[in-house]
């Protein structure tokens, strides 16, 4: 897989992320979710790069960042443990306080970033996502039927590794496409390296590995802090697709209202792939809110 020259970083024992700093300005850290990669962030550097040092990792797990097996309580596939990644490699490229922008998997990644280094994130954004918690709590008959994928990859290993691992080309358009709000948002470029990373049999078990420490071990961290009966103070924009699911099931301003006190943000004219779907509205959303 040909990639743009992109470097490793050690973050703790043998994780090693791999990730793109480009641009001028103040830091801003951007993360990509489910099935992706760093790639989905390529249109918006390009936009942004001007006026922010974009840096674009692969969380771990994804990519061509480190690939562990999974522990049996899924511990090293925790948000805890993905945001800490981060902001270990954030303090190794000297940015001690930065802007954070997460979609998908990232956004979970970005509000445990901001729940457990409240100190070095200055603004969060997140992009189509409710809480992980409250997702779960408010499954209705119709958030289940269309993100079945949370609840079939959460199956035991290797259940869903192997269903999926025989079927990749079948399997992924449809995953995909079905969350799209646009015909094909992805590059051919961008879908060729996520198809790559899908039939990857390790990258595959870290994914399935994700969404089995969302519904376990993540809920426990998250109910840890709102039994502390606190709000996080820093500012968050919550952004979301009006053709996605997230529109129809949940209301993200009320959701993180729970958790943080200052919320703004609104629906955008896109599906769940708002990165590559409106990159110039995206682009001017960021500009603005940091």
């Amino acid at each position: 897989m040909h990639h743009a020259i992109f470097k490793y970083h050690a973050t703790h024992g043998p994780i090693e992320i791999a990730y793109l700093q480009e641009g001028v300005g103040p830091p801003l850290l951007l993360l990509h979710g489910f099935p992706q990669t760093k790639k989905i962030w390529e249109p918006i550097v390009q936009l942004l790069k001007s006026q922010f040092t974009c840096i674009t990792p692969d969380l771990r797990g994804y990519g061509f960042s480190s690939k562990p097996p999974g522990l049996p309580d899924h511990a090293n596939y925790s948000k805890r443990e993905m945001a800490r990644d981060m902001l270990e490699l954030m303090h190794s490229l000297g940015h001690r306080t930065f802007d954070l922008v997460g979609h998908d998997r990232g956004g979970r990644v970005a509000h445990r970033l901001a729940t457990d280094y409240p100190s070095a994130i200055r603004k969060i954004m997140v992009l189509d996502i409710s809480p992980t918690w409250k997702m779960y709590a408010n499954t209705t008959q119709q958030f289940a039927t269309a993100y079945w994928h949370w609840f079939f990859l959460i199956q035991p290993t290797p259940i869903p590794e192997t269903l999926i691992g025989n079927q990749v080309d079948f399997l992924l358009p449809k995953m995909m496409g079905a969350k799209a709000g646009i015909q094909n948002p992805f590059s051919p470029e961008a879908f060729k390296e996520y198809v790559y990373w899908m039939k990857d049999p390790a990258c595959l078990h870290a994914m399935c590995e994700d969404y089995r420490a969302a519904s376990t071990i993540d809920l426990i961290h998250d109910q840890e802090f709102r039994d502390l009966g606190k709000k996080l103070v820093m500012p968050i924009c919550a952004l979301w697709g009006e053709k996605g699911v997230v529109h129809r099931c949940f209301n993200p301003i009320s959701d993180w209202q729970e958790v943080f006190q200052e919320v703004t943000g609104h629906h955008l004219p896109s599906g769940h792939y708002i990165p590559e779907e409106i990159p110039d509205i995206l682009a001017n959303e960021i500009r603005t809110f940091f």
